[in-house]
């Protein structure tokens, strides 16, 4: 039988190929027998998967991280394909198998990205908020080469962290072009600090495989953590005890409602701009990662994380503009 990716699996085929463990979860049926809850993912997708059959002894192996074959069938649970695993077993040296073959990347290298977002950080004007920030990325750059913004959700990839981070300060700047009241120093801070304790809320391995949250994460998480990060080295730098604020104003209000983990909603623009930009950036990651997955003129399945819905895909050129668009843009 041949190897088959995420992308290719249809209902009720039997497949095998080569999958990483994003998450392995041990569960109980309602029978009170245990089972494993898996999310196995390669270059072309992820997908939930369940092992019924699970044995203790085996099931200890397959850890976060860890590359496994399997072989099963594909079935579909509440509108989204699910793997029912029939056999599964760790890789071997006689599959020629190399983890870095498994892990979904951001479509640029660490390094160009970290190196694009200093060259906003020298833009920023303001000394305490550029003190802040160059501080900030400093003890997290090791680990922002290789971190993913989530476990699950929008940039859930390698170096995913610094590709969300990088895009919204494309966009933030496009947006200060228009918006000239808007203080620039205030949105470049707030954007990359925004997420910047995601590093402190997950724990990832160098492939940007998040195992699970960690202690702090799980009690306070990122918001919270942000904050307590912008205090601290606001505190080193003996920063203006009124920018300190504005920061974490930036950073506490940036999910916009409670349910979300954001006790205030925006009370400067610049907080509101951060919240949009922010999702903007997640809601086209999701969409664009969804398209990919079907054929034009076919609709997606329900998809959580956009409020359950369907997305379209049109057979409209992207980059295609008619000669009377153009010329209208132009003459504005």
């Amino acid at each position: 039988m041949e190897n088959t990716k995420i992308k290719d699996f249809q209902i009720g085929k039997i497949t095998q190929g080569f999958f990483m463990i994003k998450s392995a979860t041990v569960r109980m049926t309602t029978t009170n027998s245990q089972y494993m809850d898996f999310i196995l993912s390669d270059k072309t997708g992820e997908i939930n998967a369940k092992w019924w059959e699970y044995k203790k002894e085996l099931g200890d192996n397959f850890m976060p991280g860890t590359v496994v074959k399997v072989r099963g069938m594909v079935t579909e649970w509440q509108g989204r394909l699910q793997y029912r695993v029939d056999k599964i077993r760790l890789v071997n040296s006689e599959d020629n198998i190399s983890p870095e073959d498994f892990v979904p990347t951001a479509p640029f290298k660490p390094e160009d990205m970290l190196r694009e977002i200093l060259k906003y950080v020298i833009q920023i004007k303001n000394r305490d908020i550029k003190e802040i920030v160059s501080r900030a990325l400093n003890e997290k750059k090791d680990q922002l080469l290789y971190y993913p913004a989530a476990m699950k959700n929008h940039h859930s990839i390698r170096s995913g962290l610094l590709y969300h981070i990088l895009t919204m300060l494309r966009l933030a700047e496009r947006v200060c072009e228009v918006y000239t009241h808007l203080n620039k120093d205030l949105i470049y801070g707030g954007v990359i600090l925004h997420d910047l304790e995601k590093i402190g809320e997950m724990d990832s391995n160098e492939l940007g495989v998040v195992g699970s949250y960690t202690t702090e994460g799980m009690l306070l998480g990122h918001i919270v953590q942000g904050i307590k990060m912008i205090d601290r080295i606001g505190k080193q730098v003996n920063a203006d005890p009124d920018v300190v604020i504005l920061l974490q104003h930036m950073l506490l209000t940036h999910h916009y409602e409670p349910e979300f983990g954001s006790p205030k909603r925006p009370m400067i623009p610049e907080a509101e701009i951060l919240h949009y930009l922010d999702v903007m950036d997640a809601r086209m990651y999701d969409m664009q990662k969804e398209l990919e997955e079907i054929k034009q003129g076919e609709f997606t399945d329900k998809i959580w994380v956009l409020h359950n819905r369907q997305l379209y895909k049109h057979g409209l050129d992207n980059n295609e503009w008619d000669q009377e668009s153009q010329e209208s843009i132009e003459n504005k």
